[in-house]
């Protein structure tokens, strides 16, 4: 559990550069561009390592906190798809989600976590969703915070945007909960 931990606060922590523009800009201004990209990337990838190897061992020796009923799994699987929908939007161009949230591959993050807080009861699930979510939580409150300072705006929707933003969404989410989450997660969502 506590490679778990540890993989969360660097992982998350690095992930929280982003709250602090003018400290960040220093780093860039103080190695450059690319190498501050490079440190970034190391530091969350090696944070990412510790996340997957943590919870593989925690998985080993599972503690239960609650029971969810199983139609939570259910929801669940909504609540994924729907995070998905929103990861896509975070990357199509000219949608309105992306123009309404503003920021939604961190509302994806929310709904993810959340989603499956309510499915899976054990400690290092509580764990792992819980960190992202209470991460997501404040980066959208920072995120939107700083936007209305900022008097950021965002690029109008299209029809052709919602459109494309679904239909990634939804294949995303259908290739990962029926083939890929199975094969990198060990859990097959449906069977």
């Amino acid at each position: 559990m506590i490679m778990l931990i540890l993989g969360l606060l660097i992982f998350l922590g690095i992930h929280c550069v982003g709250f602090f523009p003018e400290w960040r800009q220093r780093r860039v201004n103080g190695m450059g561009l690319l190498p501050w990209k490079g440190l970034y990337s190391l530091i969350a990838l090696a944070g990412f390592v510790l996340i997957v190897l943590g919870f593989q061992r925690a998985r080993l020796d599972p503690v239960v906190l609650y029971a969810s009923p199983t139609w939570l799994n259910h929801l669940n699987a909504l609540f994924t798809l729907i995070a998905f929908v929103l990861l896509a939007a975070a990357y199509v161009p000219g949608n309105r989600i992306r123009a309404r949230l503003g920021h939604p591959m961190v509302v994806a993050t929310k709904v993810w976590a959340f989603g499956h807080l309510l499915a899976i009861g054990l400690l290092h699930d509580v764990v792992l969703f819980g960190a992202f979510l209470v991460w997501a939580i404040v980066a959208f409150a920072k995120l939107r915070r700083r936007d209305r300072a900022q008097g950021v705006t965002y690029a109008p929707a299209t029809l052709k945007g919602d459109v494309i933003t679904l239909v990634v969404g939804v294949l995303a989410w259908a290739l990962f909960a029926f083939w890929l989450h199975g094969a990198l997660i060990g859990v097959r969502p449906f069977g």
